[in-house]
């Protein structure tokens, strides 16, 4: 009786298993990236107005920031606690609308700037930035 063995291994691999994994992992992503909700500021960019209306009579209040990290409201400097007071003032105020414009120079420190933006964000200020100088 002559019975052959078998001696050839093969090196097939069945790739169904390999694409359930990868669309599950697809799935996956695609459900918690929808959850994620960025924590951002409110950042508005001056830009072309389309609005007709004609401009507010009232001071614009400017913050100034120096390249060393110190503040200027309105030319006065002052430091970021008194800049959270004034903000709070305007608040207080009972406009509807309250913005303040961020002019950092060119070489401001980073957390000078989102440091104001900070304070504006938890008063619920615009706070409108401007090109660094």
């Amino acid at each position: 009786m002559g019975l052959k063995k078998r001696t050839k291994v093969s090196a097939e691999f069945s790739m169904s298993s390999l694409t359930d994994i990868i669309f599950l992992l697809l799935i996956f992503f695609m459900l918690t990236s929808s959850l994620v909700i960025p924590n951002a500021l409110n950042l508005k960019l001056p830009g072309k107005s389309n609005s007709n209306k004609p401009p507010s009579q009232e001071q614009p209040n400017i913050i100034n920031v120096s390249s060393s990290g110190k503040y200027t409201w309105n030319g006065a400097s002052v430091s970021l606690r008194d800049i959270e007071m004034r903000v709070k003032e305007l608040k207080k105020q009972g406009r509807k609308k309250v913005t303040v414009i961020l002019s950092p120079h060119d070489n401001a420190p980073n957390q000078t700037v989102v440091a104001i933006m900070d304070v504006a964000y938890r008063w619920g200020i615009d706070a409108i930035l401007t090109d660094p100088k």
